[in-house]
């Protein structure tokens, strides 16, 4: 038997019934991704598995750093081909890594691969799939229509001017493609010398001369009018945690200057600038009806050598052990109190703060608890958040799954979290702790699977 068969993961007869009945068939909404909208928007071609594959993957990255590969073949001068080279030998190393799983889904579901993938093997398949790369059908396009990929939004800074999001929408491919709000820049006043240049690019994008902290607010809003009008109805948010310092205006408005002259805030002001521009963004989000997404724990650039030699998002970031509740409420309900509570996703990237979160979402109506996000999309934390929150809240209500990827070869990962789930569900009916009813639990694993992202979304799909 291949090691990817029809019942992978599925470890019981009612599992397997879920999955097959229920699940495989369902589309996919991916409300949240890192896919470059310039591959999109040229219906990218790739030309090998390098490409397509391994050109952006820090999860592959760190993989190979920990088996001694040499920078050389993983983000250095190295040919693509000997890039892959060098990750066909550590994939055997990869087991019980979800790399393992997520290597030969994807060999089988976008190229009919059963054989697996290390170093014997590796030329015949590298020969093979640039092949078939060759053809239309893996192009992004032919991609999206292969996974039923209904709709994707992307990730974009507000000084984005979405050209290729508008030419995306002129394609008129059935797949919608919608940008995502992504502010993480204008926080920045402890880095003066990232902030003051994205400022100016702001200033560009928006036609607004930004002198003042209101003519910042203007700016922004200015682009999030415009996103709105391409498509978007959702914004995103990166942190280390919630902010919770409230200031007035006034003092948010000498921090600002302060900045932009050239001197780095301190980490109290820029705590209250930053909860300051938080409390701004949910006022945004809320007039136009849109999902914010907090993605809060992830501890960046931890390797300084390799953030010099290689550069940000490349594998040198981890769980962070930020404390989340107590800052999380309070932005949250200062929020509620001024009826500017947007819908609102929380995600963490530490598992010790799934109950936190699990709990958090039920205090307010239209905030749910998201998806295990970077460390935590694989199988055993997914489990993790899911029973979190089945205890703590509905999972009959929960939005499911997103890729959150720079990868066009991701899409099986939807696969990966629809069997874990009817895994899960279906353990439980065999033990008799729910009911065996397939309309019931049937109907709640083909929600979970897209229905219930689409309907909480209110995304035209």
């Amino acid at each position: 038997m291949a090691f990817i068969h029809e019942n992978f993961l599925l470890s019981t007869k009612t599992a397997q019934r879920l999955y097959h009945q229920f699940a495989v068939s369902e589309p996919i909404l991916d409300y949240h991704c890192h896919l470059p909208p310039k591959d999109i928007a040229e219906n990218r071609r790739f030309n090998d598995l390098f490409e397509i594959w391994l050109e952006g993957d820090h999860y592959k990255w760190r993989a190979m750093r920990a088996n001694g590969i040499d920078e050389k073949f993983i983000t250095g001068s190295a040919t693509p081909r000997e890039k892959f080279m060098a990750w066909a030998k550590t994939v055997p190393q990869t087991m019980r890594n979800p790399l393992y799983h997520w290597t030969h889904l994807e060999l089988i579901r976008y190229f009919g691969i059963d054989t697996l993938l290390d170093e014997s093997s590796a030329a015949a398949i590298w020969d093979k799939t640039s092949e078939m790369l060759a053809g239309d059908d893996l192009r992004v396009f032919g991609i999206f229509k292969k996974f039923q990929v209904k709709a994707v939004c992307t990730t974009d800074d507000p000084a984005d001017d979405l050209a290729y999001h508008a030419s995306v929408a002129k394609a008129g491919i059935a797949t919608k493609v919608w940008p995502t709000f992504r502010p993480d820049n204008a926080l920045k006043v402890n880095a003066p010398e990232q902030f003051n240049p994205w400022v100016e690019k702001l200033a560009a994008a928006s036609n607004i001369e930004i002198g003042s902290l209101q003519s910042l607010l203007d700016a922004l809003k200015q682009r999030h009018d415009f996103f709105h009008s391409m498509g978007g109805r959702l914004s995103d948010h990166g942190l280390n945690h919630c902010f919770a310092s409230f200031c007035s205006a006034e003092t948010a408005a000498a921090i600002f200057a302060k900045a932009r002259a050239g001197q780095a805030a301190t980490k109290h002001e820029h705590e209250q600038f930053a909860t300051f521009m938080m409390v701004y963004f949910g006022h945004l989000d809320a007039e136009k009806g849109w999902t914010k997404q907090l993605h809060v724990g992830a501890l960046r650039a931890v390797n300084s050598d390799g953030l010099r030699k290689v550069g940000p998002d490349t594998g040198f970031d981890s769980i962070g052990d930020f404390s989340q509740a107590e800052s999380m409420g309070l932005y949250l309900d200062r929020l509620a109190n001024e009826s500017a509570l947007p819908k609102t996703i929380l995600y963490n990237n530490n598992p010790n703060d799934n109950y936190a979160l699990a709990t958090m979402a039920g205090n307010f109506p239209g905030v749910q608890f998201g998806s295990g996000w970077w460390y935590l999309d694989q199988k055993e934390a997914m489990e993790w958040q899911m029973n979190a929150l089945s205890n703590c809240g509905l999972l009959s209500k929960f939005v499911g799954m997103l890729t959150d990827s720079r990868s066009f070869m991701s899409y099986p990962r939807h696969e990966y979290f629809r069997r874990t789930l009817c895994n899960l569900i279906g353990r439980d009916v065999e033990n008799g702790e729910i009911p065996d009813n397939d309309e019931l639990v049937g109907g709640m694993v083909r929600n979970i699977c897209f229905a219930n992202a689409k309907s909480y979304l209110g995304l035209d799909v």
